[in-house]
């Protein structure tokens, strides 16, 4: 939770979310408890459940903070007046930065976090997954009633297809115990797809 270090008032609960944040980018591979967590913070396990019913809820806080930062991210540049092809680079790429900033958070996009944990929470990331391919698709379809802009396989296809692209750059960033950034070589890697999935005679401005 990079975004919030530097606020020297966070509350205790914010201050166990950063807490297991960090746990997870320092352990890679390694399960987090609740007793290290505790140490960690430096309270007792009681007093962690005295903020959070359970160890579940804690990552529940972690995805709802992914999610608030993300998509509040995403309806700014689905606002702005920019083509199709720039949301969907400005989206990926956002994506991308988020966890390369906050790898504990690439941990629980990639499930390697929440091994041994409650269903709901691995169903919460396939939603976060789910919503984000749905706005892809939603400004390809936009775009080519706004702008003519129109793709080599279905709007379906080709958003899955990009969301499928940075899915692989996380969970290498993860695999690699993050040495492999996601946005290394991402400016270069981003041209090439987009030759792929757009038809070059309706984009109106160089991808």
């Amino acid at each position: 939770m990079s975004e919030k270090q530097d606020n020297p008032k966070l509350s205790r609960r914010e201050q166990i979310l950063q807490a297991l944040a960090q746990m997870l980018e320092g352990n890679p591979g390694q399960r987090i408890t609740t007793a290290a967590l505790a140490r960690e913070v430096g309270v007792s396990e009681a007093a962690l459940y005295r903020h959070f019913p359970s160890k579940a809820r804690m990552f529940e806080g972690l995805i709802g903070f992914i999610e608030e930062t993300v998509f509040s991210r995403v309806t700014l540049i689905t606002q702005a007046d920019a083509p199709g092809v720039k949301q969907c680079e400005q989206i990926l790429t956002l994506v991308l930065a988020f966890v390369e900033r906050n790898p504990g958070m690439a941990r629980i996009l990639t499930g390697d976090a929440l091994a041994g944990e409650t269903d709901r929470l691995r169903q919460r990331v396939n939603q976060f997954f789910e919503r984000l391919e749905t706005q892809l698709k939603q400004i390809l379809r936009e775009a080519e009633v706004k702008e003519g802009l129109r793709t080599v396989a279905t709007p379906a296809a080709s958003a899955n297809l990009m969301l499928a692209v940075a899915e692989g750059r996380i969970r290498q960033f993860v695999r690699s115990e993050f040495k492999r950034r996601p946005t290394e070589q991402w400016a270069d890697q981003w041209p090439r797809v987009a030759i792929g999935l757009f038809r070059q005679d309706s984009v109106a401005q160089p991808v």
